[in-house]
């Protein structure tokens, strides 16, 4: 009897071994499971969010880039990682800027641009100098400055983003179509103030047509024009395009023929992209580019549409970091004072 109550005994002892292995395996292979999946899950998930947003920092205006930034941070969920182009004596001060304020918990990459590769491609206007910046042609290289991205968001500084820089991102892109730009007749509530300044809004505006190589483009003056200061662009599409090439060629061409000057309506940076992309680019909701802020201190929107506009842009010369501008209130709530000290609102009673 004793042998046969031994084998039982095996038996049941190795049946109760079995079933503590498997319930071991189970209960400590699940979180094995679980922390391989999200790992699978999050990595590809992370790299397709993040989305890359170009500013520039200049001289004498990095309150704007500031502004810019904080309102693009405060409003979104996304994942941000801001390229912040400046020159080499710009780029300590707005670092500084970032990492001692509010600011320090976003994620950017500082990148230098170096102003020789415009070297005898811009003719010198003294009517507006400011258009002839280095930073303002940042835009025609950004494949240069962003490798890793197949999407790129370029903001001018003298904007601030009232919506998810998500949806701006999402834009859809034609098939071939490098970029995606605002229209500048796409918004009718802007086109009584448009006439009533003089403002411009078609490519006579920005082109010379007395020049044969204008009027060889075939283009239309009275075609609408585009604003580049809010840019979607496909990089894969404007390298396989060779756009930067197109632009530099058509600098050139301005620096021998005058085909365009900054007395005309948006300077020497927009004229060579509406060359560039005439009938090729995408279009991005008018919302998200209410723009001409900046054009005439006595002009105003009203207050139910500026607070339903995604994006604000003050282009022209009057910058709500100076005076006299208008809706300065709105752009003022995004900015954060310089630590250091050197970049100052100015203000009536300053």
């Amino acid at each position: 009897i004793l042998p046969f109550v031994s084998v039982n005994q095996i038996l049941l002892l190795l049946l109760v071994l079995t079933v503590c292995a498997i319930l071991y395996n189970r209960v400590h292979q699940v979180p094995s499971a679980l922390k391989n999946e999200t790992v699978d899950l999050e990595s590809p998930e992370e790299m397709e969010e993040e989305i890359p947003v170009v500013i520039c920092a200049a001289a004498g205006r990095m309150g704007a880039a500031i502004a810019a930034i904080s309102s693009i941070y405060s409003n979104t969920e996304a994942n941000v990682l801001f390229y912040i182009v400046g020159l080499k004596t710009t780029i300590p001060h707005i670092r500084k800027w970032i990492e001692n304020s509010k600011l320090k918990e976003i994620k950017f990459k500082v990148v230098e641009f170096n102003p020789m590769v415009l070297k005898g491609k811009i003719r010198q206007d003294a009517s507006r100098p400011e258009l002839l910046q280095p930073l303002n042609f940042v835009r025609f290289y950004l494949p240069l400055l962003i490798q890793k991205h197949e999407k790129v968001i370029y903001l001018d500084d003298d904007i601030i983003v009232q919506g998810d820089i998500q949806e701006l991102y999402d834009t859809k892109l034609a098939p071939g179509h490098a970029a995606a730009f605002s229209d500048d007749c796409d918004l009718p509530s802007t086109h009584e103030m448009v006439r009533s300044v003089g403002m411009q809004n078609t490519y006579m505006g920005f082109l010379d047509y007395r020049k044969q190589a204008i009027r060889d483009l075939g283009i239309s003056p009275s075609t609408c024009s585009f604003n580049p200061g809010v840019i979607v662009a496909n990089m894969t599409e404007w390298k396989h395009q060779r756009i930067t090439k197109q632009l530099e060629k058509w600098m050139q061409r301005n620096v021998e023929e005058n085909l365009y000057s900054s007395t005309l309506g948006g300077g020497v940076a927009t004229s060579p992209m509406l060359i560039v992309f005439h009938g090729k680019y995408s279009t991005i909701n008018p919302m998200w580019h209410i723009r001409h802020l900046g054009w005439s201190p006595d002009t105003h929107y009203s207050e139910r549409f500026l607070q339903e506009a995604k994006l604000l842009h003050w282009n022209g010369r009057y910058k709500p970091w100076d005076y006299p501008s208008v809706h300065t209130d709105l752009w003022e709530h995004w900015f954060i004072p310089d630590p250091s000290g050197k970049f100052k609102l100015t203000r009536p009673d300053s």
